[in-house]
């Protein structure tokens, strides 16, 4: 009876959990290849950046997973139906290349969407699905971003459930991305298909910009509590947790179109978002400001807690341009970012008794300024630059 009961339990997870578990228990760090190259991706450039994060320290700071995005393949797929990477641009080919990077420390991220084209017009995997991921698995591929263009009627669901059996099917763990840009609301469904999943359109390097489909981080962040009904503690942030993330897509932290102060507080709000940090910067060529931005072990345990929350705003106010937000951490300690939303640096007052997450007296630390700076007990004023932050850690108070 106990041998049946076993098979019946082990049949139903099986019905309703198709992605690797055990994969992504904090937010997945590392790079992609669009942001910055776009279509110019090539072999050189992808062992060009190993080399450099592991000179600039970046892979020992967690940034592990190495994503070339979409134009790496030929335009058709051979005679037998397979995906073939571009000669021109990858001479060696994908498993060779996979090999150099797990040799020097990383993990292995691919692209494909499910449709029947990817967004660049490359050979989708809409039918493929299961071809796709053996091939994949053959070149060791550790991670898969999985597009949503030239979908058709298809529905995103069975879609992207498809993909994740047949990552499942072809026996080699694969972090699922799902980047189906949140029209679906994946959050409400792709717990058990994928690790992650987009909640909006893409980035750009602008701070509040818009231009088309992209949108500066800024506004990106405003969508993370307007994508439901109910803002805070019972928003978009309830869905997030370990093996399973709302991903505002990818960090622009260094690109030309921010200031170093915007960098900061683009890459500070994606770890209070418990966001995947995938860089997306020429990680060869960056200043040693943009480097000790992407490095900070103190920002990044933020981001990596244990714990899996999400953060969420717990106050904003226009007429002081100041907007906080909270995150809950392990061992009962919680982050708090103070945004200044200003043009013109200002003094930010952070009045802890109005933090109603944040109870009793803790001990205050500046994260980037690395000091501590007091206690809750009153109110703490910082000197701020315009679209900067203010970052902390509470911790309990000493007996």
């Amino acid at each position: 009876m106990r041998k049946i009961l076993c098979l019946m339990l082990c049949l139903a997870t099986s019905a309703f959990a198709q992605k690797w578990e055990g994969l992504a228990l904090t937010p997945p760090m590392g790079w992609n290849s669009w942001n910055t190259f776009a279509g110019n991706i090539s072999e050189k450039v992808v062992r060009e950046t190993a080399d450099a994060m592991v000179a600039n320290g970046m892979r020992d700071a967690g940034f592990v997973y190495i994503v070339i995005d979409d134009t790496w393949s030929l335009r058709e797929r051979d005679a037998g139906g397979n995906l073939v990477a571009d000669p021109a641009k990858f001479p060696g080919g994908m498993k060779a290349l996979g090999d150099y990077l797990h040799a020097k420390g990383f993990k292995f991220g691919i692209y494909s969407c499910a449709g029947t084209k990817t967004c660049g017009g490359y050979p989708g995997s809409w039918g493929h699905e299961f071809q796709d991921a053996r091939t994949f698995a053959a070149w060791g591929v550790d991670y898969l971003k999985y597009d949503w263009c030239d979908h058709g009627d298809a529905n995103a669901r069975d879609a992207y459930k498809r993909m994740s059996e047949a990552l499942r099917a072809a026996g080699r763990p694969v972090v699922f991305s799902l980047c189906e840009w949140g029209q679906n609301k994946p959050w409400e469904w792709a717990e058990n298909i994928g690790h992650l999943w987009r909640t909006t359109g893409d980035i750009y390097d602008s701070y509040d910009g818009r231009k088309g489909w992209e949108s500066g981080w800024k506004r990106i962040l405003d969508q993370q509590y307007a994508l439901v009904d109910n803002v805070g503690a019972d928003g978009l942030n309830k869905y997030a947790g370990p093996g399973h993330w709302n991903d505002p897509d990818m960090l622009e932290v260094g690109n030309e179109g921010l200031t170093p102060a915007e960098s900061r507080a683009h890459f500070s709000f994606w770890c209070i978002l418990a966001a995947p940090l995938m860089a997306g910067n020429d990680v060869r060529h960056m200043t040693p400001a943009i480097r000790d931005i992407l490095t900070n072990k103190d920002v990044i345990a933020i981001n990596q807690d244990k714990l899996g929350k999400q953060g969420f705003r717990a106050l904003a106010e226009p007429a002081k341009q100041i907007e906080i937000w909270v995150k809950e951490l392990s061992d009962g300690e919680y982050a708090v970012i103070a945004l200044n939303t200003g043009t013109a640096a200002a003094d930010l007052t952070v009045e802890w008794d109005r933090l109603w997450t944040v109870g009793g007296l803790r001990q205050v630390r500046d994260v980037w300024a690395r000091k501590d700076v007091g206690d809750t007990s009153k109110p703490y004023t910082a000197r701020v630059d315009s679209h900067d932050v203010a970052l902390f850690r509470l911790s309990a108070a000493a007996k």
